[in-house]
């Protein structure tokens, strides 16, 4: 079970076993969940010829993958045996780049008999909040091979509606033995389809059934294999017909002695298999040198019949019948009929008188209408002129309506705009479309501007309130209406009747003063709705705004556990109102109650100018609130507030105090290790487990205060004697020969193992080496060293933990400070040393923590 510690971390309960509770710290910025997923391995192998072909070289190549929080340590196994990098010729381990989440491979390199065995891979967050250890395990043998499929079917299969289909997806290779799955292209399979065993079937099947079926084999070993049988269900639907007038005329119309040609088509499935059969008059239609029937005209869509007359003649009236059919397929036919005579005239379309422009308010239904006219009458289709880009409501770019009527429900203002109708070039003549167009209004309420304004002003000076109307429909002032705290005022001077319809209303005040400041309302209305214009006038000054970039605002002092803060800040527009006379800042500890209050004087304040205080006697490593109020003339301003962490400095050491007291989340900059066993914890007496285990690990910090944090290695289960824990420090820019690192310790158990510090130096490759070492029990006491060190260029330092032989081995640090020059000669300060309650010595007493709050104000007019 987890509970939230910080941004970045989660603190975890104690697991059974005794020792202290367990906290994530954070890892270079990693999301702050603590999780580990199930890790997925995968095989794949190459073979290559060698010297000539006289022999192939074979290559395995076991991939790990895994995502967790945080990083994963992988742990690859033969059998029962932990392998390593380079531990042999034959095993290569690495992270590959470019890969989402964790990785690792492992390598066998010309495959050897004894490589022919079980492998795991095991992957560890290192008990963080409980998660316990994943593994997968894979059994290579020579037979070992990626999937391979068969289908029982072609990849084309067509059948009829109603029929049950099955089909059979047969392994042809694969080792392990591959497991397979059917999909239907990106959609779930049919209702009532049942995939089994490799077999799939469908029963009655229908024609939204078609579709691309894909059967997919996976065993973890190479690619997955894939088989993809396309279903056609026989169908047809959407008949339609087209009249064509001699196109060589370029007539519109149809005239005796012309040519003239009638085509027929439907959408089906199969498309290339069906047939059409021309009937005129109720009988068969004759072929003759002037009745001719053609098929996938190039000017028409494809697998559309044509019947052609040419020198078309009185006798060729009549009405002529097309029927699609599939032949030996239990499809019902289509048949579109078309009636040829004199009173067959192309289309006209228009608009009915009055329904030119339609004008609804939104929210309401509206109907477009075009009229056609001819013989037959085309469906009509409609589309927006105004706005190419734009769709239809119905999302479609092109609506077709039988009617000419489009019907739109809950208009909106977007819809407003040029809608065109035309007719179509099916089921009538196949001629350049005629249309018309309608105009569509949508009235809505006003949209004004500002909705809601701050007008600040200096006693006495005037003050002009101006409410503008942004767009609406009507796009007009019907009235404007203005208010003060509520009570309704008498109307601004109107508009002279020569000057245009005003697009704003105006409320002048000749002095803000006490009286006048307050609340102002403009309502203004287009008789459709009205909006509101909402002012704010005073004589307050605005609020400071704090700087949050300042460097290095804390300071601590190692000795007393306070610190103070460098608070700095602007004023935001100070010469809008009347000059600042002070300032008033209070400071609270979060969770208490106590406020401490000062006054601060200031002379004039320039816009953009940088204040600066300096707080004092903060303790560590508690929050403050900080209030900050402008006064002037008028009275108190805005108050600004922000809130004050403690944070410990992560810059390079240098001459003045250094000293990580890892009271802030961000622990200095140190990072946990990730070639190590375990990790470091970092906790107080305030969130250590109640439970903890006793004679071991330290009751508080250094200071002896319980909020006090401190680093610690917990020894309980799972961990084994012999595992490492190591803390690493930022890197730091050698500029001088010799550095002292300073750190209290506490090494107190019957258990405890050792404790190292280690220096590694880029200038020699990463390599770590001793600086110090300390191991067993030392009692329940803090105590100081000082370690020399002399890096020959950029460093680190390395906190090592060692678990001993059981769970009462909990070593911890704190107060960790690196400083330039030599280390004192005399190592321990007797000052120094902590004796904790309960080990029978008196403790050194601790300083006042918290005294009078002193403010200084260090600059604030040059």
């Amino acid at each position: 079970m987890c509970g939230e510690g910080g941004q970045h971390q989660r603190a975890c309960l104690h697991h059974p076993g005794g020792g202290h509770p367990r906290a994530a710290v954070p890892r270079h910025g990693a999301p702050s969940a603590p999780d580990l997923d199930e890790p997925v391995l995968t095989v794949h192998q190459t073979v290559s010829d060698v010297r000539g072909n006289f022999y192939q070289e074979k290559t395995v190549f076991l991939r790990c993958t895994v995502n967790s929080n945080p990083p994963a340590r992988f742990i690859w196994k033969r059998g029962s045996d932990t392998l390593s990098h380079s531990q042999d010729n034959g095993v290569d381990i690495y992270e590959p780049l470019y890969t989402q989440g964790e990785t690792k491979v492992l390598k066998l390199k010309n495959l050897r008999p004894q490589d022919y065995a079980s492998y795991t891979c095991q992957v560890s967050v290192r008990n963080v909040c409980g998660i316990p250890d994943k593994a997968i395990t894979f059994r290579l043998t020579n037979t070992t091979a990626p999937p391979a499929l068969k289908l029982s079917v072609n990849e084309t299969l067509v059948v009829n509606p109603g029929e049950n289909v099955t089909v059979q997806c047969l392994l042809a290779g694969g080792d392990p033995l591959p497991q397979l799955q059917w999909s239907h292209g990106q959609g779930p399979l049919p209702l009532g389809a049942v995939a089994q065993s490799g077999t799939l079937s469908i029963p009655s099947v229908q024609a939204r059934d078609s579709g691309y079926y894909n059967c997919t084999a996976t065993n973890n070993v190479g690619n997955p294999a894939k088989k993809t049988v396309n279903l056609l269900v026989r169908s047809m639907k959407n008949a339609t017909f087209q009249i064509t007038p001699d196109v060589i005329k370029e007539s519109e119309n149809i005239q005796l002695g012309q040519d003239l040609k009638l085509s027929c088509h439907v959408d089906a499935v199969p498309q290339e298999k069906v047939t059409y059969q021309w009937f005129k008059n109720g009988k068969p239609a004759r072929m003759s040198k002037r009745l001719l029937v053609t098929r996938n005209d190039p000017e028409l869509p494809a697998v559309t019949s044509s019947l052609e007359l040419i020198d078309l003649h009185f006798s060729d009236y009549g009405t002529y019948l097309c029927v699609a059919s599939f032949p030996g397929a239990p499809v019902p036919d289509l048949s579109v009929e078309v009636n040829i005579s004199s009173e067959t005239v192309p289309p006209t379309i228009s608009v009915p008188k009055g329904r030119a422009v339609v004008t609804v308010r939104e929210g309401s239904p509206a109907e477009l209408q075009c009229e056609v006219r001819g013989k037959p009458r085309p469906p009509v289709l409609w589309s927006r002129v105004d706005k190419e880009a734009a769709l239809l409501p119905s999302g479609l770019p092109l609506e077709e309506t039988p009617d000419g009527k489009l019907r739109l429900e809950h208009v909106s203002r977007d819809m407003s705009g040029t809608y065109r109708c035309q007719t179509a070039r099916y089921n009538g003549f196949n001629v350049r479309p005629r249309e018309a167009q309608v105009q569509l209004n949508v009235q809505f309420p006003p949209e004004v501007e500002p909705s809601s304004q701050d007008v600040r002003q200096a006693l006495g000076r005037p003050v002009l309130l101006r409410c503008s109307l942004l767009r609406g429909s009507p796009q007009r002032i019907a009235s404007a209406v203005w208010r003060f705290k509520g009570q309704l005022l008498p109307p601004p001077p109107a508009v002279p009747v020569a000057a245009e319809a005003p697009d704003h209303s105006e409320l002048r005040l000749d002095a803000v003063t006490r009286d006048s400041s307050g609340s102002y309302e403009c309502s203004i209305s287009n008789d459709v709705g009205s909006a509101a214009c909402l002012f704010q006038v005073s004589a307050k000054a605005y609020s400071p705004e704090f700087y949050f970039d300042t460097p290095n605002p804390t300071r601590s002092h190692k000795l007393s556990k306070n610190y103070s803060y460098v608070l700095q800040w602007t004023q935001r527009e100070p010469d809008a109102v009347d000059p600042l006379l002070n300032y008033r800042l209070s400071v609270r500890q979060l969770n208490q109650h106590n406020v401490m209050v000062k006054a601060i004087p200031v002379r004039r304040v320039e816009k953009g100018q940088l204040l600066e205080y300096i707080l004092t006697d903060l303790r560590v490593p508690h929050s403050y609130e900080v209030r900050l109020t402008p006064y002037t003339t008028f009275g108190a301003g805005d108050m600004a507030s922000r809130i004050i962490h403690y944070t410990e400095p992560i810059n390079s050491p240098n001459l003045s105090d250094n000293t990580c007291h890892f009271e802030d989340e961000k622990i200095c900059g140190y990072t946990q290790d990730l070639t190590d066993n375990f990790d470091w914890t970092r906790q107080n007496a305030l969130n250590q487990n109640p439970k903890r285990s006793p004679n071991t690990g330290p009751p508080t910090d250094i200071s002896g205060t319980p909020e006090g944090y401190y680093m610690f290695i917990e020894t309980s289960r799972p961990r084994e004697l012999g595992d490492r824990a190591r803390l690493v420090s930022p890197l730091y820019n050698a500029s001088a020969k010799f550095y002292c690192v300073s750190f209290f310790y506490h090494m107190y158990g019957k258990h405890i193992g050792s404790l190292n510090l280690l220096v590694r130096s880029r200038n020699k490759g990463g390599l770590d080496t001793h600086a110090w070492s300390l191991s067993g029990n030392k009692g329940n006491v803090w105590q100081q060293v000082h370690v020399p060190i002399n890096p020959s260029g950029p460093f680190q330092i390395i906190f090592e933990g060692v678990r001993g032989s059981g769970y009462l081995g909990d070593i911890a640090i704190d107060d960790v400070t690196l400083k330039k020059g030599e280390c004192p000669r005399k190592q321990m300060d007797p000052n120094k040393v902590v004796v904790m309650p309960g080990s029978g010595a008196p403790r050194q007493p601790h300083p006042q923590l918290w005294g009078p709050m002193v403010i200084f104000l260090l600059a604030l007019q040059r």
